[in-house]
């Protein structure tokens, strides 16, 4: 056993041993492998940079010699035989075998593997040349190779009328506009020869052809290569011959020209419009009067007032409907194709990017189809590869597809409005009354055919691109099934001068836009702010007179029209709020909700009017809340101190040396308790700012609300990435904000009145709780004349007192052992409105002007003694004043206490004016709180809303108006506390250091 253990680690170490040999010898084998792959690089090469003896090796990406008698082939990635020399081996690649052929049999035949003696010239490549007119036979029938080539000369007779063919290998029939004009193979004069056609000179075909390409936009035009050799011959093949390409191509031509008519020139449109009015006598196609037997439906017409019959006079008779079983969302749009020579290639639907340039996942394509989906597309793409991708032009007769009751399948033509048209000379269709458009069928996306001068072959000068197109859908006014009028594609074409098409660019966009009259929409708009706008007017007049009730002045001057103005502007604010989230919730519900469509959205032009009423709720709901800030930043409030002096003390007398008796001072501390606590609550509101905007932002951010204000018919909340995602609607996205933040904070208020103030904390009735413990009363004037009181006159006597003493007074009232804290002898009622006599009045400046000469205890530190003590005076002067004047004492200025008319309640005026005592109403709902935030939530609420639409409006962006909105709430609490703790400390010198 131990034996047996010992050779087992023997040879665990041995096979260890081995193991980090191999592991080493493999590194190093492996590591200047890596080493000589970090300095990897080699020269750039391009296969036009290899010399003619060289060819461009596809697999090493450099230039590699040719072998012995070769030479680079036409491509440039092979080799091939020099002249005189034949190819014996060839195995697919550039490695080939080339042998000279024998002094007799210098030529080589066309394929190069053999050796042929030429009956006369040889070419630069070395290969056999017959005359024009002969074709090369270089095999017998059975394929053997001839020992000489042969040169046969076509038989161009009446028997026969055959010519060589471009590569001269076959006789080939003549063309037989040659043979109809002349009877033979050649166009000789006076006959025209024009695009390899034969025309006879002696028909009614107009002689002088313009082969000139407008470029409008660049203010340019210069003779086109492509027209000049083909636009004759497919104008005449088509008028002479009815040929249906040549008309197709002939018409191509005029699209490529942008449908532009001039009565002087013979241009393109210029031939076509000639066949057209000289082919009257042929029938129409499906019975459409611009629709000629033989030629394309180029055009609608050029009569005045025709575009607007076009698209509005026949709706289309088919519904569409964003849900329920006869659910019908999606436009199928097919397209009869040709290419530039008038062939026609298929019937093949738009789907797919067909009309669109911008390339994407099909699935975001194909959204531009849907039904109600406002689409909007846009890229840039270099000049280069719209060179690469569209040498040629393919044209386009867009339809419309649609299944009638009988599931009958029929196409509706598609009309066109081409920006870039002129009739004679004027861009008509650029004109804003639709009476003067004229519209058009086909349409094309690139051209870079008619931007050649020269030579077909060449690079174009010019480069024709579509980079708007619109597709536009009109709702029937009233439809109730989902009706829509004929669509209309509007395309502009941009021309692009070529100088480097690697750093030229051109930007391209596709939208498709949904359209309805709203012009009932905006009278029902226009009824609702004026209703609500006259009411505004005798609310603010109502205020208006409150106001001068309770500041006492009878007159009305210029303070009075800007306090009118003033109170007009937050009322008129509340009406353009109130129209507007109107508005939106109509758009958002009836559209989203809707199965057979009867209402569209406004597109982003008519929502401007929407923009300028939620701008002018705001502007004035900022002016109402800087109103409001001023008046709560500007009001008297004095602190009426009911504690006595609870006995005498002996106090030295300074400078005297003696001690001498008197009375206890009041402590000032309850009296800055109570004004810290006051100013504490000057910012509180009923809701919390913070949740609020978070909540909101939740909401709309993550879990997708913002998804409802989507230009499309989904009334989901989400949408997975593949999905196109259509552009917002600024009215759904107002709508959608408007609404979440009003539930979130109407939520938060009911909480806040429900269970907030009742079970966990109610800081507004604890404040009038801690002026009774302190026995501290408030008087506070919001205007001149009309203000609030809180009785704060403790039950007990006295405030300033221990602990003991202080819950035992606390368990008496608890026990009823005491009067109860009320104003009037056994009644509750602490909190008043007071509506203050003009006597009183005067009284009270007299007194408060002498307490606030030096603007506050801010000046105490650097005033005179003797200023100090004559604003100690006033304040205690104030104190007793104002404490006298609530027992009664001041029988000229006394008042009485009443409770308010339902009618004053509602209106917010009080009727019977004070004039010679004062008026205390009850007020049970605390309503001294109206110069506080708390009193004004509605505002501020509705501020804090306009101030997130208005910057969502602007920036389109729900995380930067969150952001700003809670920042602007913090910079005007800031505003408020620290110009409040300023007022409040001049206005009962209490040191402003003691208000945190």
């Amino acid at each position: 056993m131990v034996t047996g253990g010992g050779g087992a680690r023997e040879a665990m170490a041995s096979w260890s041993t081995f193991s980090v040999a191999v592991v080493t010898v493999f590194f190093l084998l492996i590591l200047p492998c890596f080493s000589r792959a970090q300095t990897l690089s080699f020269p750039f090469r391009q296969p036009e940079t290899c010399g003619h003896n060289q060819y461009f090796d596809i697999s090493a990406l450099s230039c590699v010699r040719c072998g012995a008698n070769q030479r680079q082939d036409a491509r440039g990635t092979s080799c091939v035989c020099i002249p005189g020399f034949q190819m014996i081996a060839n195995n697919g690649g550039p490695n080939i075998i080339c042998k000279k052929c024998p002094e007799n049999m210098k030529g080589v035949t066309k394929d190069g593997w053999n050796c042929i003696s030429c009956p006369g010239g040889l070419t630069e490549e070395g290969k056999c040349h017959c005359p024009t007119g002969h074709i090369l036979v270089e095999r017998d029938v059975n394929g053997t190779v001839l020992s000489q080539a042969i040169c046969k000369l076509c038989d161009e007779n009446e028997n026969s009328f055959t010519v060589a063919n471009a590569l001269g290998n076959r006789c080939i029939r003549c063309e037989p506009t040659f043979i109809n004009t002349s009877r033979s193979c050649a166009c000789s004069e006076p006959n025209i020869l024009t695009g390899g056609l034969c025309f006879s000179s002696t028909g009614d075909f107009p002689p002088r052809v313009i082969s000139t390409a407008r470029y409008g936009e660049l203010g340019m035009s210069f003779i086109s290569e492509w027209f000049t050799k083909y636009l004759q011959s497919a104008a005449a093949a088509c008028w002479v011959y009815a040929n249906l390409t040549s008309c197709q191509a002939l018409g191509n031509m005029c699209v490529m020209n942008m449908n532009s008519y001039d009565s002087a020139t013979f241009d393109a449109c210029r031939l076509f419009q000639f066949v057209f009015e000289n082919t009257a006598g042929l029938r129409t196609v499906h019975s459409v009067s611009f629709w000629r037997q033989n030629l394309p439906w180029l055009f609608y017409g050029d009569q005045l007032g025709l575009a607007p019959q076009v698209l509005s006079a026949t709706p289309l008779p088919t519904n569409f409907s964003f849900k329920g079983q006869t659910q019908n969302t999606k436009m199928k749009f097919v397209a009869a194709s040709y290419d530039v020579r008038g062939n026609f290639i298929k019937w093949q639907t738009v789907e797919g990017g067909v009309l669109q340039l911008c390339p994407d996942t099909e699935t975001r394509l194909n959204a531009a189809y849907s039904f109600g989906t406002t689409y909007q597309q846009n890229c840039e793409i270099p000049i280069s590869k719209i060179l690469t991708d569209f040498p040629t032009p393919v044209f386009y007769d867009v339809y419309l597809e649609y299944t009638d009751e009988n599931q009958h399948q029929y196409i509706w033509a598609v009309p066109v409005l081409n920006l870039n048209l002129q009739h004679n000379k004027i861009f008509v269709n650029k004109d804003s009354n639709s009476g003067k458009w004229l519209l058009t069928r086909r349409i094309f996306l690139v051209d870079a055919l008619s931007g050649r001068e020269n030579d077909l072959g060449s690079q174009p000068r010019l480069v024709r691109i579509a980079t708007q197109i619109s597709l536009s859908i009109h709702l029937v006014p009233n439809t109730k099934n989902g009706n829509i009028y004929p669509p209309l594609i509007t395309i502009a074409y941009s021309d692009i001068d070529i100088k480097d098409p690697d750093s030229q660019s051109v930007k391209i966009s596709f939208s498709v836009t949904y359209e309805m009259n709203q012009g009932d929409a905006h009278v029902q708009t226009d009824i609702a702010l004026g209703v609500l706008g006259g009411l505004a007017v005798l609310s603010s007049l109502l205020k208006t007179a409150g106001w001068k009730r309770r500041i006492g002045s009878p007159m009305i001057d210029l303070q009075t029209v800007t306090k009118f103005l003033v109170y007009y502007a937050g009322d008129l604010a509340n009406v353009f709020f109130i129209t507007t989230v109107g508005t939106g919730l109509y758009w958002l519900i009836f559209f989203k909700a809707q199965k057979s469509v009867s209402v569209l959205l406004p597109m982003p032009a008519q929502e401007n009017r929407f923009v300028t009423y939620v701008a002018c709720a705001f502007s004035l709901k900022a002016l109402q809340f800087l109103h409001k800030l001023i008046s709560q930043i500007t009001i008297d409030i004095f602190f009426i101190d009911w504690e006595r002096p609870k006995g005498k003390v002996l106090k030295a007398v300074e400078g005297e040396g003696g001690v001498r008796s008197a009375i206890v001072p009041v402590s000032i501390w309850r009296t800055y308790f109570v004004a810290n606590e006051w100013n504490e609550i000057q910012t509180v509101r009923k809701i919390n700012p913070l949740f609020q905007v978070l909540t909101v932002l939740f909401l709309l951010e993550v879990v997708g609300f913002k998804n409802l204000a989507l230009m499309d018919s989904s009334s989901s909340l989400s949408r997975s990435p593949p999905s196109y995602i259509a552009p917002y609607s600024r009215i759904l996205r107002y709508a959608v904000s408007t609404i979440l933040w009003l539930v979130i904070g109407i939520i938060q208020i009911v909480f806040f009145a429900v269970f907030y103030e009742r079970f966990i904390e109610d800081k507004i009735r604890q404040f009038v709780d801690l002026c009774c413990m302190s026995n501290i009363s408030v008087f506070l004037l919001s205007h001149k004349c009309f203000g609030y009181y809180i009785h704060g006159r403790s039950v007990h006597g006295h405030a300033d007192t221990n602990m003991e003493e202080m819950n035992l007074n606390l368990k008496r009232e608890a026990e009823n052992l005491c009067s109860q804290r009320g104003l009037v002898p056994n009644t509750e009622g602490q909190t008043f409105q007071i509506a203050i006599s003009d006597q009183m009045r005067q009284h009270y400046d007299r007194i408060h002007e002498t307490l606030t000469r030096k603007n506050g205890p801010a000046r105490l530190l650097s005033s005179s003694a003797s200023t100090f003590e004559q604003s100690i005076k006033a304040y205690h002067t104030m104190n007793k004043f104002l404490g006298s004047f609530i027992d009664h004492v001041h029988k000229e200025m006394d008042y009485f206490i009443k409770d308010k008319l339902l009618l004053e309640r509602i209106l917010g005026v009080e009727f019977m004016e004070p004039m010679e005592k004062s008026i205390f109403y009850n007020d049970e709902g605390y309503s001294f709180s109206s110069v506080l935030y708390y009193g004004n939530e509605a505002t501020l609420l509705i501020y804090d809303l306009l101030f997130f639409c208005v910057v969502d409006l602007a920036c389109q962006n729900f995380i930067l108006a969150a952001f700003l909105t809670y920042l602007q709430q913090e910079i005007f609490r800031f505003i408020r506390n620290t110009v409040g703790q300023k007022n409040l400390a001049s206005k009962t010198l209490v040191d402003q250091r003691f208000l945190i």
